[in-house]
């Protein structure tokens, strides 16, 4: 493992894992504190609403459950619902029973329900309050952030979009890139996770991490070989993934695609006016051990273009690939006309079918 690579995880580690003690010491002094304060506020609103019924509902009961189902542990919770539980009973006993009553009992059950549901989900993540939502937005913007194209020198532009499976907020493809120190080449890779959603939003996020930390560290052509073999050490499932790795010579326009499992990239050349599909082979990642991704190489001349893309786009219920991979080609050549910019997010949105798969496209094109 490279000291980058183990940066990483220990990142990961101090993000999903480390606590430091003193935050320790703080919340387990808190959840007392925490705990006595809505025992107290249960059973003064047990007994206002025996004594002031006009004024003090039953339903206000739901008060207390609310807030211990945010930020009290589930055993702790359990005597809260007891204790809400003991003064609906004697406000039954004391003011009678009713439909009304009855109807408010259940609304109190269903809420001590799903706060104690709440509240084992949050012992698992070890998190208290809102902070689940938060680590899930933060986890989100990680890997966008990690996506982010690099600024490319001048005559080069490039355009990434992604749209997530049924409007999700966590997609499984992902693109990472970087540029060499002396600002000639780009190297950049898009990766298709297996999976949609946030199961495959979260895989993306730890392999984003380690394709990015392989990404320019490595020679070009080591780099699916590493990323196959990591994702072999992760041992998943479900853990294969797609990948189109590329690289350009930002000076002469020379560049090299290899393929792993992926959809074939595709070189619009302007002088022909024509777009061309590279025929690039190699195995999936994360399926089987492969030392060698044979490369397909080109130039990039004036006004010519790359595009690359996740099968999400060009897959669909009873229609083949290469049919998806016809039509992306038939809305490009009417891109042509109206220029490149922009033109990722008019083509996904003029080729996908629908949103039932995570979809990706990347446009790289010379000025």
């Amino acid at each position: 493992m490279t000291t980058r690579s183990a940066g990483v995880l220990g990142l990961a580690g101090v993000f999903f894992g480390g606590r430091p003690a003193s935050a320790l010491t703080r919340r387990l002094i808190r959840e007392p504190v925490v705990m006595a304060i809505l025992l107290a506020t249960t059973l003064l609103l047990g007994l206002s609403m025996v004594q002031w019924q006009s004024i003090v509902p039953a339903i206000a009961l739901v008060l207390p459950l609310l807030f211990g189902g945010l930020f009290v542990p589930p055993r702790a919770l359990a005597w809260l619902v007891g204790t809400v539980g003991f003064c609906l009973i004697a406000g039954g006993v004391v003011i009678g029973g009713g439909r009304t009553f009855v109807a408010v009992t259940a609304v109190v059950g269903i809420t001590a329900i799903v706060s104690l549901g709440l509240a084992r989900s949050r012992a698992r993540l070890g998190l208290q309050g809102t902070m689940g939502e938060s680590m899930l937005v933060d986890l989100r913007d990680r890997l966008a952030a990690q996506g982010r194209m690099p600024q490319l020198s001048r005559g080069w532009k490039i355009d990434l979009k992604h749209h997530a499976a049924e409007r999700s907020s966590f997609s499984g493809d992902f693109a990472v890139a970087s540029r060499s120190t002396d600002g000639q080449f780009l190297e950049l890779a898009l990766v298709d996770v297996s999976g949609k959603g946030h199961n495959a939003g979260t895989r993306a996020l730890l392999l984003s991490g380690a394709f990015g930390g392989l990404l320019g560290s490595l020679p070009p052509e080591q780099f699916l070989p590493a990323a196959n073999a990591y994702l072999l050490r992760q041992r998943w499932p479900e853990g294969f993934a797609t990948a189109v790795h590329l690289v350009v010579d930002l000076l002469t326009g020379e560049y090299w695609v290899r393929s792993a499992g992926h959809p074939p990239a595709i070189h619009f050349h302007a002088g022909s006016g024509r777009w061309v599909t590279l025929d690039t082979e190699g195995g999936l990642l994360g399926v089987y051990e492969q030392k060698h991704y044979e490369p397909v190489t080109g130039y990039m001349r004036p006004g010519d273009a790359l595009m690359l893309y996740t099968d999400g786009l060009v897959e669909a219920p009873r229609r083949d690939l290469t049919d998806g991979i016809d039509k992306l080609q038939g809305e490009a050549e009417r891109l042509v006309a109206r220029g490149f910019d922009g033109g990722a997010e008019k083509l996904i949105d003029a080729v996908a079918s629908s949103d039932a798969d995570d979809r990706a496209l990347l446009l790289l094109w010379r000025t």
